[in-house]
């Protein structure tokens, strides 16, 4: 018993503490719970405050985000379309198609022939009226001239002619005078004499107004005249010709046939169309945009377009027309009731560089106002 009790008092504390072998195999969870629980508690959480703080983290970063986007200026998507110069060509004259040298789609330069017209009425008057122009010319060449010597002549020779029958019917009427004072002619011969002296005297008077005209040539009164007959038959000639001329259709600048509206042996009415044109080197882009997007838009402006059949390339475009009126109301009311509408407003906006491929007709896309530049 000493024996057991010196060794018992040999062995540790702990040693003598735990239990058997038997009652550790009856009781495992109440020893586990014995051994550790008083340690847990003493130990820190950390864990469970890293988690809140990252959830507080993640929801202010939420609600910011939130914010930006509620606050920022939401974009309004306008669309537009790529436009250029259109050019109807329509004939002054009527007649017949003769010639129809291009088609549609072809690129044509200036003063390319486009058509020809056929009419023999009209040629057939032009002709008339450079005849009447030189009849016109002629006769003023003739008073430019003046009096022909051969005609001076004839009326010198007629003073002389009435000057002679005027000095024999004065010498009649003398002798016929001195017959009848001594009544040896009767008075009827005496009157007729006397009537034939009259007519003689006039004619000579008469063949010396002649002469003198034709000494002094025309007047500047039949100049003037002359010279305005010649004008109106110029003009008349001129203006025939020019109708003419527009028998032959010729294109106005360099272009390409955008579409025909003939077939070569028609006959055409003046002011009809027959062609249209467009001018590839002037294309732009036309928007039509409500009033109230207007407000801060001035001509200079830049801003970027995307062109969806060019691979939705963007673009840079500057406003350089904005219609002085509104065209139509097709957006909505400004007031509830729909008493006030907004108007539309047409832009027109160039592409600051030559964009290759870019055609009328094709859209353009812009976020406004985010694409102003």
């Amino acid at each position: 018993m000493a024996q057991d009790e010196t060794l018992g008092s040999s062995i540790p504390a702990e040693a003598r503490s735990l239990p058997s072998p038997a009652m550790r195999g009856s009781e495992p969870a109440v020893a586990a719970a014995s051994s550790s629980s008083p340690e847990d508690r003493k130990r820190p959480r950390g864990g469970g405050g890293a988690a809140a703080i990252a959830v507080a983290i993640v929801l202010v970063v939420v609600v910011g985000l939130s914010a930006w986007y509620l606050s920022r200026p939401t974009p309004l998507i306008i669309q537009g379309e790529a436009d250029s110069t259109r050019i109807d060509i329509a004939a002054r004259v009527d007649g017949r198609i003769t010639k129809l040298p291009v088609v549609r789609g072809q690129n044509v330069d200036a003063g390319a022939i486009l058509l020809r017209i056929d009419n023999p009425e009209l040629v057939a008057k032009y002709e008339e009226a450079i005849a009447a122009r030189g009849v016109a010319e002629a006769e003023l060449a003739r008073i430019h001239a003046g009096t022909r010597a051969e005609t001076i002549a004839v009326r010198k020779a007629e003073i002389d002619r009435t000057a002679a029958e005027a000095a024999l019917a004065q010498q009649t009427f003398d002798r016929v005078r001195q017959l009848t004072a001594g009544q040896y002619a009767t008075q009827q011969r005496l009157d007729e004499v006397t009537d034939g002296l009259r007519v003689a005297q006039r004619s000579y008077d008469q063949a010396k107004l002649a002469y003198a005209e034709a000494v002094a040539g025309f007047t500047p009164e039949e100049v003037r005249m002359a010279e305005t007959k010649v004008a109106h038959a110029d003009a008349a000639a001129g203006t025939l010709k020019s109708l003419v001329d527009q028998m032959v259709v010729t294109a106005p600048a360099d272009t390409q046939i955008y579409q025909i509206d003939i077939e070569q042996g028609e006959v055409v009415a003046p002011g009809i169309p027959l062609l249209s044109l467009v001018d590839m080197n002037d294309i732009w882009l036309r928007f039509d945009l409500r009033e109230d997007l207007l407000r801060d838009l001035k001509l200079g402006d830049k801003f970027e377009v995307r062109i969806p059949a060019l691979n939705d390339r963007k673009i840079v475009a500057e406003v350089r027309l904005i219609a002085s009126k509104g065209e139509y109301a097709g957006w909505r009311a400004t007031r509830a009731t729909g008493d006030f509408d907004l108007r539309t407003f047409a832009i027109r906006a160039y592409p600051t560089e030559k964009i290759p491929g870019l055609r009328p007709g094709m859209s353009a896309y812009a976020d406004w106002p985010l694409a102003k530049q």
